[in-house]
């Protein structure tokens, strides 16, 4: 074998075997011959187990022990030696007293590695190293023996920072039919429910919003929001790692949800590039069952190159990508529309530089710019409304690592995320409003964007007045239906549409900026081993945001009925306009922009224990979190604490240290060879808020405007939207968490398949949402809702409130800690995972129930939207208090998921991936506001949550490539992909109004199927 072992591949990953299994080979050695050399290889992930972290970092290590034949005296002092092509330098360990050693901080890939023997005797093999995860290669060898080497035990496998982690390589990725964008990429995590949402993510045990996602250990969440917004391409991703829980004190997870991270891809010494235009034109594309035919081309153009800078010391990997989207010939009900056309540049730059073999820096930079024109034309809309959008994300991506001898490393990492966007109608009108001024009502459609109004019926039993005002109505409406309706396919004028041009000209600016250092060591003392992590971060989000009205912005007809059709005291309004404030000219000069800010600081402290069979965890991340707003400043003499500074920053809520103490134990016992149990409890304080601008101060003077005129056009009185201003914080809020409690168990059955099993339970409280200050006094209103007495006795949250709103201002709501606010999740799973040259397949299955009184991710008309956390419809008056029905199944309640992916190689260089999903419904609840005295039914539950439940859905995507070398080093590829095979367009998030007609039918439905088709060229 010319001492070069067969490679032995397995991307078995997440809580596997425990550090004892150095006693299995000296076991096997026992029973060899002695006068054959062995390396013994086998690997481990447990609870307890971890070689010097890469907390954040895109990094993996290898660890391992060389020992005698016999398996009971170490071998110190062995040099051992790693090489990939990936690393510009090698990197080189030396044997401790107790034959262990460590390499970590390696880029992702496959390495070499070479023995060294204090008597010259040199052995190899190689093994690949994941993303956040440690390969384990143990040696047992007999110095002076002949060529001949075995292979014995388990195959390599590897350990990360979670009880429950997955990793992937580039080959499963990019042989999956996964799409192109970071978030398709999210369908293959073993144990989490597949969604087709553009804004929030899935789940998972947790609000959609509390996940974390990272590129390169860049945090790519939506500031202030949690959702997943920015798109990065998936082509550049090398390794994916994911944590579902169980985290250990390493890397800063404070996800309610799950964690993932990502790996870009990195030069060589060799050149390389590639080529690939990949297409789904509109007939590519079933029908939907909505019958609207997809009308929209799409198409990818994606390249790379790679190489080295100074050869073995500076690498550069760089990319480019275009999607574009276009459509023609989209015609609504007032006829035809204009081309519309969304296009993306995204330029990616990587450098990977060692200037010495224990120093590797990594230096990446993404810039994306995209541009929409045509956008946003409804079904019943005229071409004039359309909106073009701009944004550029930029993701900047700094970390090194410093290996201090053997057993000691620092690491930094510096990571910044912006995303400045700006959308403008394609028609500007060109005017400011200027309260005051009146409205043309001769030229509405040139006056922001006008909805067409309906003729009303009649409801039942309707009385004479009423009657009379809805014939009145009906009377004015009816020219404004003739002047700007559209004919109907029964050849009459019909309201309900919109013309004019799109209301709002937004500006919205978000950034991300982080930086944080780590120390980790390790320490031997007689038969227990010690890897400690200590690490710091700080962070800083920060929003800018200005909104502008075109024009009046948007108008309405309420034809002397009021706003919501029953006001009485605007029987002389007959026009409203909704307008942002922050766009409006008082004596001549415009209101600023409101920018927003949250800082987080965070300690992190880890203890890995080996000790005979049991590897034990004790760790704890200890955070602080502080809020700033805008437009006031600190005087200690007012009772509030603060008086009005328009424009100016100011801290608004800040937590105390002793509230985010989050341990993370964990213990794991290895029963027999290759076999564990372990058990886990982690705390966890989700970072993801609004309450940056959503209770920020100039919000009382920089919101949305309702200006009324009457029937001439002429101006009534403004008057502020109502939820949309400054709050005040009650004092003694406990931040959010979530407690997690984990057992499982794994198991390798033959060298090719592995085996985890687990039970999880976690559980939510201390939510934040703003409410009205009295909201406990409400006192019994009927069946469907009532303050119970604990909660009543309570009283006002903020008892001195009116006193303080006296000075400064600010709305009658207060942000609050929810009372009895809680969530509950239970989750059994069982994982198979099975690797040979050929095969490589993921199933898992999982059964959960997600239950409570508090579903962030149900608080809005919608379920996918950028809602504000800590202030949303939740709490906002009766029907929508914790009390009120609201204890049940969550929206994200899917008890059954099964999942499967698979890739297969063939003979002939062709790459098979499947992707199949099964799972249950999501919850829904029946919405009615009547019973709680309110005629809107929104977010107001009319029975128990969740006590209703939708169409289960599965899937099944192909893909096939095929590679053709046809000149030596120039290989020609050609792919399809096929989503959703058997076009399954199962329906979700069903209409939840009981007073509308369409009350229980789907608001959406899972994409129709498609095909992609994909050439390129690579080399």
């Amino acid at each position: 074998m010319n001492n070069e072992l067969t490679s032995i591949k397995a991307k078995f990953v997440g809580q596997y075997l425990s550090g004892q299994i150095r006693q299995a080979i000296r076991q096997s050695w026992k029973n060899r011959s002695t006068s054959t050399a062995a390396v013994m290889f086998a690997g481990a992930v447990a609870a307890g187990i971890c070689a010097p972290v890469q907390a954040q970092q895109i990094t993996g290590s290898i660890k391992g022990t060389v020992t005698a034949p016999g398996g009971d005296v170490a071998v110190s002092g062995v040099q051992v030696v790693v090489t990939s092509d990936v690393m510009p330098k090698p990197r080189t360990a030396t044997t401790r007293p107790d034959g262990t050693f460590t390499l970590p901080y390696l880029i992702p890939g496959n390495y070499d590695i070479t023995f060294t023997f204090p008597d010259g005797s040199v052995r190899k093999t190689n093994t690949t190293v994941l993303l956040e995860q440690a390969s384990i290669v143990n040696l047992a060898f007999e110095p002076m023996q002949a060529e001949r080497i075995e292979v014995y035990g388990t195959a390599i496998v590897t350990e990360g920072d979670s009880a429950l982690t997955n990793s992937f390589g580039e080959d499963v990725i990019a042989n999956m039919p996964i799409g192109q964008s970071y978030r398709d990429m999210l369908k293959i995590l073993p144990g989490v429910e597949y969604s087709e949402n553009g804004v929030l993510g899935p789940s998972a045990g947790g609000s959609g919003v509390d996940n974390s996602y990272a590129l390169d250990g860049v945090d790519l969440s939506l500031p202030m929001f949690g959702n997943l917004s920015s798109e990065p391409a998936t082509h550049d991703i090398a390794y994916v790692s994911v944590d579902r829980g169980g985290a250990k004190a390493i890397g800063f997870n404070r996800a309610g949800g799950f964690a993932v991270n990502s790996a870009t891809k990195s030069g060589t010494n060799e050149f390389h590039g590639s080529l690939e235009y990949r297409l789904q034109n509109s007939g590519f594309t079933s029908t939907p069952v909505d019958g609207v035919i997809s009308d929209v081309d799409r198409s990818w153009i994606i390249a790379s190159v790679s190489g080295p800078i100074l050869k073995d010391q500076l690498f550069f990997y760089g990319s480019y990508f275009r999607p574009e989207v276009t459509g023609d010939n989209k015609v609504t009900a007032y006829g035809p529309t204009k081309s519309y056309e969304n296009t993306r540049d995204e330029y990616f730059g990587k450098l990977t530089w060692a200037p010495t073999e224990d120093i590797l820096l990594n230096v990446s930079q993404r810039v994306s710019d995209r541009q929409e024109v045509g956008g946003s034309i409804g079904e019943f809309e005229t071409d004039s409304v359309s909106l073009g959008s701009e944004s550029q994300i930029k993701i900047t991506a700094v970390d090194g690592s410093w290996l201090l001898g053997d057993t000691s490393s620092l690491n930094f990492k510096y990571a910044k995320y912006s995303e400045d966007g700006s959308s403008r109608p394609d028609v500007e009108l060109g005017f400011m409003p200027v309260l005051g001024d009146s409205l043309d009502i001769n030229n509405l459609d040139q006056m922001g964007y006008f909805g067409v109004p309906s003729l009303r019926d009649y409801p039942d039993g309707a009385t004479a007045e009423e009657i009379a005002a809805i014939d009145a109505f009906n009377a004015s409406a009816a020219p404004l239906i003739a002047q700007y309706g559209y004919v109907g396919d029964n050849g009459e004028t019909s309201g309900g549409g919109g013309v004019g041009a799109y209301s709002t000209i937004n500006n919205q600016d978000f950034a991300r900026e982080s930086f944080q250092v780590g120390f980790d060591t390790e320490i031997y003392t007689g038969d227990m081993t010690h890897f400690l992590h200590f690490g710091a971060r700080w962070s800083e989000l920060e929003e800018d945001l200005s909104r502008l009205s075109n024009g009046w912005g948007s108008i309405s007809y309420i034809g002397g009925l009021g706003a919501d059709g029953g006001d009485t005291d605007l029987t002389n309004a007959f026009y409203e306009a909704s307008i942002q404030q922050m766009s409006l000219v008082q004596d001549g000069s415009s209101v600023s922009s409101i920018t927003s800010y949250a800082e987080s600081i965070d300690f992190e402290i880890n203890d890995e224990i080996e000790h005979g069979d049991f590897t034990y965890n004790i760790g704890v991340m200890i955070s602080r979190d502080t809020f700033y707003g805008q437009g006031l400043r600190k005087n200690s003499s007012n009772i509030s604490g603060y008086e009005l500074a328009p424009g100016e920053k100011y801290e608004m809520y800040k937590t105390d240290w002793k509230d985010m103490i989050q341990p993370r134990l964990g213990v794991t016992w290895e029963y027999e060879e290759s076999a564990t149990v372990f058990a886990n409890y982690a705390s966890y304080n989700p970072n993801a808020s609004s309450l940056a601008r959503a209770a920020s101060w100039d919000r009382n003077t920089r919101r949305t405007l309702l200006v009324r005129f009457d029937e001439n056009g002429d101006f009534v009185d403004a008057g502020g939207a109502p939820g949309s201003s400054g709050k005040f914080f009650a004092d003694n809020m406990r931040p959010r968490r979530i407690d997690e409690f984990t057992i499982g168990t794994t198991k390798m059955v033959t060298n090719e398949l592995f085996v985890r099993s687990h039970l999880r339970y976690r559980y939510g409280s201390h939510f934040w949402e703003d409410m009205p200050n009295g909201a406990r006094l409400y006192g019994d209103y009927g069946d469907f809702g009532g303050v119970p007495a604990n909660i009543a006795e309570k009283g006002l949250y903020i008892p001195n409130l009116d006193a303080m709103r006296d000075e400064v201002g600010g709305s009658s709501y207060v942000i609050a800690e929810v009372d009895g606010g809680q969530t509950k999740y239970w989750e059994w799973s069982i994982e198979g995972e099975y690797q040979n040259d050929k095969w490589y397949v993921n199933a898992s299955y999982v059964w959960s129930h997600y239950y409570g009184n508090f579903d962030q991710d149900n608080t809005t008309a919608g379920n996918d939207a950028n809602t504000f956390i800590g202030s949303s419809f939740y709490g906002d008056g009766r029907g929508r208090m914790v009390w009120d029905n609201r204890y049940g199944n969550m929206i994200g309640d899917k008890p059954h998921k099964v999942k499967v992916i698979s890739t297969y190689t063939a003979d002939w260089e062709g790459v098979f991936g499947a992707y199949f999903v099964f799972q249950s419904g999501e919850a829904w609840t029946a919405w009615d506001g009547t019973p709680y005295g309110y005629s809107s039914g929104t977010s107001r539950f009319a029975e128990p949550a969740g006590g209703r439940r939708g169409a289960s859905h599965w899937q099944v995507d192909l893909s096939y490539t095929q590679n053709w070398e046809f000149v030596e080093g120039y290989t020609a590829r050609f792919r399809a992909d096929i989503f959703n095979v058997f076009d399954k367009q199962t329906g979700y998030s069903y209409n939840p109004y009981v007073v509308d007609e369409n009350f229980g039918t789907p608001r959406q439905y899972y994409n129709p199927r498609r095909i992609q088709l994909a050439v390129g060229v690579k080399f």
